[in-house]
C-alpha cells in the first residue's frame, strides 16, 4: 500500500513538472507573423520597422517572441488561415469574413491612409470616384483596392512597388495607389522629387493584427498590451523617430 502511494505521488509530481515545462515552452515560443509583403518603414530587414517594433514589444509583454516573414499578400493570408504561420501583422478589419480561421486582435496596430501618388495634380475630393479618369496601378493582393476601385477605371495590378513607381516615372500610368508611409519612404529613397501625394486620402482604415484560431487565448492579452503601450507612451516613442521624419518631408 505504501509503495503504491509513493509511486502515485511520484507520478503526479512527474506529470506536474512536464506540464510546467510545457507551459513554459508555449509561453516563450516565437510566433511566426507575416508582414504580407508590406515594406519599409512598416517592416524592415532587421525588424526595426514601425510595426516590427510595436509587435515585438507587445508580444514581449505577454512573454512571446516574434519571427517576421515576408510573403506575397495572397499566399500570406492563405498560409495564415491554414495555420502554416501564426498570424498577420496588419490587415484591414473584416478579413475574418473570408479567412474564418483568423481572429482579429481588437486593438488596432495603427491607421493607414490610402493615397494617390502622381506627377500631376489630382483632385481626390470624391474618393474612389476620383480615380475613374486615370490609368491606375496598385499591387496585386491589396484587397482594399481590388474591392473599391471603380470597375470603369483602367487598372494595372503589378507585383511590387518598384514596378508601380517605374511605370509612373515613365508616364505609362497616371497614378499609383499606395499606403502613405510606404509611398513616402519609397520616393524619398529613390529621390523621386517630381512625385507628389494627393490630398485628401481616398480612404482611411484602421489596421489590425490577426492570429490563427489556435492562438485564441493570446488575442485579449495582445490587445491589452497594445493599449498599455499607447497609454504609457511607448507607442509614440516608436512612432516619432521611425515615421515622423517622413511626415516632415
Amino acid at each position: 500500500m505504501l509503495d503504491t502511494t509513493i509511486v502515485t505521488i511520484r507520478l503526479k509530481s512527474f506529470l506536474f513538472i512536464i506540464l510546467l515545462v510545457s507551459n513554459t515552452i508555449v509561453a516563450g515560443e516565437a510566433l511566426v507573423i507575416s508582414n504580407g509583403a508590406t515594406k519599409s518603414p512598416m517592416h524592415r530587414e532587421h525588424f526595426d520597422g514601425f510595426v516590427d517594433l510595436v509587435l515585438l514589444e507587445a508580444l514581449k509583454r505577454i512573454d512571446h517572441k516574434m519571427d517576421i516573414r515576408g510573403l506575397p499578400n495572397e499566399r500570406s493570408l492563405m498560409n495564415a488561415n491554414r495555420g502554416l504561420i501564426d498570424g498577420e501583422a496588419q490587415r484591414i478589419s473584416g478579413m475574418e469574413n473570408n479567412y474564418p480561421n483568423l481572429i482579429r486582435v481588437p486593438e488596432k496596430i495603427m491607421d493607414w491612409q490610402f493615397v494617390v501618388f502622381s506627377k500631376k495634380n489630382i483632385n481626390t475630393s470624391e474618393g474612389w470616384k476620383s480615380l475613374m479618369p486615370y490609368t491606375t496601378a496598385f499591387i496585386t493582393g491589396w484587397k482594399i483596392f481590388e474591392y473599391n476601385v471603380p470597375i470603369k477605371t483602367s487598372v494595372m495590378a503589378v507585383k511590387n512597388e518598384e514596378i508601380m513607381f517605374t511605370l509612373l516615372q515613365r508616364d505609362r500610368i497616371d497614378i499609383v495607389l499606395y499606403e502613405l508611409w510606404q509611398g513616402l519612404d519609397f520616393i524619398k529613397k529613390h529621390n523621386y522629387n517630381d512625385i507628389k501625394v494627393s490630398s485628401p486620402p481616398i480612404a482611411n482604415r484602421e489596421m489590425f493584427t490577426y492570429l490563427h484560431k489556435k492562438h485564441a487565448r493570446l488575442v485579449p492579452k495582445l490587445a491589452q498590451a497594445l493599449k498599455d503601450m499607447k497609454n504609457d507612451g511607448t507607442y509614440n516613442r516608436i512612432h516619432d523617430p521611425v515615421l515622423g521624419h517622413l511626415k516632415n518631408n
